[in-house]
């Protein structure tokens, strides 16, 4: 069970505890190739504003949340569906998911978990986060500060800068 008394990182810390008053609602728009990298990139978008938050995944990582966001089925358990199996059984449920913060082009996020009408967080990469989230039908938000320094307005346009419009 996860307690507050944990000091490693973000782990069982409160949302309050971690800063983060200013949350966004996002979407996951849909995943790209990246034509320059062998990455994928996860679009998120804030359905009131349509401003995207790009996220670069790996390969595996951006294939994991295709799979989730169709529904399609695996003829094996991915470890995503091992979480959240793991989950069920011992009573937790995954409340949102929030990309925290980005440093040096790196970003963080925080599975916030409830049991017993108590609400954890996890430190987590967005890729995971962001799988997890969809296989468990939770919400996905940003924080101000993410959304201000990497946020755009317009999807097209970072499509066509980018060089693809093939979002999946």
């Amino acid at each position: 069970m996860l307690t507050s008394d944990q000091s490693a990182g973000w782990i069982g810390r409160s949302m309050e505890q971690n800063g983060l008053k200013e949350l966004t609602k996002l979407t996951v728009h849909g995943v790209v190739a990246d034509p320059n990298t062998e990455t994928q990139i996860v679009i998120l978008r804030d359905e009131r504003t349509a401003q995207v938050l790009p996220i670069w995944v790996g390969a595996a990582e951006g294939n994991a949340i295709k799979l989730a966001m169709d529904d399609a089925p695996t003829s094996r358990p991915m470890s995503h569906d091992l979480l959240r199996s793991m989950m069920e059984h011992l009573s937790l449920a995954v409340s949102k998911v929030v990309v925290t913060d980005v440093k040096n082009n790196t970003f963080f996020a925080s599975v916030y978990l409830t049991s017993q009408g108590t609400e954890r967080a996890v430190d987590a990469r967005p890729s995971d986060a962001i799988a997890l989230a969809l296989r468990n039908k939770s919400p996905i938000f940003v924080t101000a500060n993410v959304l201000r320094q990497r946020g755009g307005n317009s999807l097209e346009t970072w499509l066509e800068k980018l060089g693809t419009k093939n979002t999946s």
